[in-house]
């Protein structure tokens, strides 16, 4: 189970041409904007990554309002967000055991990352509904391999409500209004 003391999100590459090239722009950007906002209310703190912004555009709004002053964006240009090493020690200097991943495209970045996460020895949550690819066929074909490889595949409201417990959280209100 997830907890608040012992997790880090992770957003990988939601950036303005990325999500252009989406048939479901929406979707991925509510859930992953309600993921990061919710990190910021509960102090979980967060990373994310952008693939190449010169080519690709930061970002998208949707996402970067909805997030804390203290998230770090790392530039990138391997696939794995694990082979940039300003990201790698980023991660490993929180000192979290447990990491949400989302993030375009599913079945390269958010995949390779999330591979070299579990074999750094980290449990990984997917946040399936804060993920995308271009094709319905490569979405899919990515989540599997990550929940064949030891990833565990939820969506943003159970893992929220994982982190919560219960409704006497001091956070409950502020996070269900999230997803209402």
């Amino acid at each position: 189970m997830l907890d608040i003391e012992n997790t880090l999100v992770v957003l990988i590459d939601i950036q303005e041409r990325l999500v252009g090239m989406l048939n479901k722009q929406e979707p991925v950007v509510k859930a992953s904007s309600t993921l990061i906002n919710a990190a910021s209310i509960m102090n979980i703190p967060a990373i994310l990554t952008e693939q190449y912004p010169q080519g690709l555009g930061k970002t998208v709004l949707g996402v970067t309002a909805a997030m804390s002053e203290m998230t770090p964006v790392i530039e990138k240009t391997s696939f794995s967000a694990m082979s940039t090493p300003e990201f790698a020690e980023k991660v490993k200097s929180y000192g979290k055991k447990n990491i949400i991943i989302g993030g375009i495209e599913t079945h390269i970045c958010v995949y390779q990352t999330v591979m070299d996460l579990i074999k750094e020895g980290f449990n990984v949550v997917v946040a399936k509904d804060a993920c995308a690819s271009r094709s319905t066929d490569c979405f899919k074909t990515g989540i599997q391999l990550m929940k064949d490889n030891g990833a565990v595949i939820s969506n943003v409201e159970t893992i929220l409500f994982e982190l919560l417990k219960t409704s006497k959280n001091p956070y409950f209100k502020a996070v269900q209004a999230l997803i209402k």
